[in-house]
């Protein structure tokens, strides 16, 4: 896929009204695409839509199955059928296992997980009818190592990497290509709510390397859908933390240990 072909493509985009999302969103629709944006947050909706043609936007739930299914069809019957879905809906709530809500663990999932699984329902018979498309699901690299304090948004994030894995593997043969994208840390709104939350320790495995712009992740993500990858990681200290875990788990978790060690002292 080349930039020309996003021309008049239907692309949908879930969480698409703040952070990564909104960057994709606007990168895709200079990019001559139809993009539809689904998320909760109508105020934010509201001023995107502001922003014309060729932007749609509806209001949902993506772990509301129903919700969702409503607000897709109204997108399809504004910009036709989806060909393209970047699925970037997330929520994260960090702090220490013993002390998280039960709830947690079930909201992290029902949304991290489920809402793509939800979204991707939606849009694959279709694409498998026309034996063309693109599925785009942003996990992280709490999905790759999960890391103290992310004991609820960690498994979902690990669950999303599972489905790209298998749906890549199955979708293939009916040409539809199937990527996951595992950003670190992103300057977003959602990194900043979850600031106040984090454990001392998480704040030093962190590190102190600065956050990526949700506009640079954008265009790696739609860099890499372009050149058909089916693992995009952004940024260059990211693709090697994610290469150490799958290298070396047992140097990366004495390193982890001795961060955490340190911390908690």
């Amino acid at each position: 896929m080349s930039k020309r072909d996003w021309t008049g493509r239907h692309v949908l985009v879930t969480g698409g009204s703040s952070g990564i999302g909104l960057a994709l969103v606007r990168l895709l629709a200079a990019r001559g695409a139809h993009v539809s944006v689904v998320a909760r947050d109508e105020s934010k909706l509201a001023a995107l839509h502001r922003e014309g043609e060729p932007i749609a936007t509806a209001s949902a739930d993506v772990a509301d199955p129903d919700a969702l299914r409503h607000a897709v069809a109204a997108l399809q019957e504004r910009h036709g059928p989806v060909r393209d879905a970047i699925l970037c809906a997330g929520t994260v709530l960090p702090g220490y296992f013993t002390e998280l809500p039960a709830d947690t663990f079930r909201d992290q999932m029902e949304v991290n997980y489920f809402g793509i699984v939800n979204a991707v329902r939606l849009v694959v018979p279709g694409m498998v009818e026309r034996r063309e498309g693109t599925i785009t699901c942003v996990s992280s690299t709490a999905g790759v190592i999960g890391l103290l304090g992310y004991s609820a948004y960690a498994p979902s994030k690990f669950a999303v990497r599972g489905l790209c894995d298998s749906l890549r593997m199955e979708l293939k043969p009916h040409g539809i290509h199937v990527a996951g994208v595992y950003p670190a840390d992103v300057d977003t709104p959602q990194l900043a709510f979850e600031k106040p939350f984090k454990p001392k320790e998480l704040v030093a495995l962190s590190g102190t390397v600065e956050p990526m712009s949700p506009q640079r992740v954008a265009a790696e993500v739609v860099r890499g859908v372009e050149r058909r990858k089916a693992v995009i990681r952004p940024g260059l200290a990211n693709r090697l933390l994610c290469a150490a875990a799958g290298g070396l788990p047992g140097l990366l978790a004495s390193y982890c240990d001795s961060v955490v060690a340190k911390a908690s002292r």
